[in-house]
């Protein structure tokens, strides 16, 4: 006979967990959402929901930060897992967290209205439910990695951006003030970016030069370094 489940054996659910972080030019911002539902309902929370019977944890992940903002394939990261006993005051529960980045310009403003979310600072965050502030500290650090190794933060960017932009998104990220001349430097070598006709006005009375982010022409020139092609090096690594 063919054994359809484990006998003995204790289940718990499984929650998803989201931490979407945008840019508006100036900051690096974190997504929350107002919790509707006991405990801690009506305080501050990451995106969140629980695994679908017939979800991968990716498939999951997704249908809910698509549900929460109305976006598609967008960057998304398995981050960790979080399993502390009490973690949630109900009962134990599993959660696997993503971190996702999100071009705010083209988020769907009606639905962040809908669910009652709100974009706030990264360095001016609310108090945030259960373990959530863990797994934000997580997200950060792993998104400060990723940033210098790979062209993960033109995510968070519009299509075309200024080269003071694309220092205050590093910034932002890292926390700290770069300086202008080697961040250019580094940043114009390692392939992919790619200066366009056009300006934009309020850097300075010529304005600032547009640029876009190619991902073919990078993965090209990454190849070419034999995959060594570091974006960026970040502060003290």
């Amino acid at each position: 006979m063919t054994q359809t489940r484990y006998e003995n054996i204790e289940r718990f659910p499984v929650a998803l967990d989201g931490i979407i972080f945008g840019f508006d030019r100036v900051n690096l911002k974190l997504l929350l959402i107002k919790r509707d539902f006991e405990p801690e309902k009506g305080k501050w929370s990451l995106m969140g929901g629980f695994l679908g019977p017939n979800e991968s944890l990716d498939q999951s992940a997704s249908r809910i930060v698509n549900q929460l903002t109305g976006l598609r394939n967008v960057y998304l990261e398995q981050l960790h897992g979080f399993g502390e006993i009490d973690r949630d005051p109900v009962e134990r529960t599993i959660s696997i967290a993503y971190y996702s980045l999100i071009n705010i310009h083209k988020h769907d403003k009606d639905l962040v209205q809908k669910y009652s979310a709100k974009w706030f600072p990264i360095d001016n965050l609310p108090e945030l439910i259960f373990d959530h502030d863990k797994m934000v500290k997580a997200a950060k650090s792993r998104l400060q990695y990723k940033a210098a190794r790979q062209p993960v933060g033109f995510e968070l960017l519009p299509e075309k951006f200024t080269l003071p932009e694309l220092q205050q998104l590093y910034e932002a990220i890292y926390e700290t003030k770069l300086d202008k001349r080697n961040f250019r430097r580094r940043i114009l070598t390692m392939g992919g970016l790619i200066k366009t006709d056009e300006k934009q006005k309020g850097y300075s009375k010529k304005g600032a030069y547009l640029y876009r982010f190619d991902k073919k022409a990078y993965k090209k020139q990454d190849s070419l370094n034999n995959g060594t092609n570091m974006l960026f090096k970040p502060p003290n690594g």
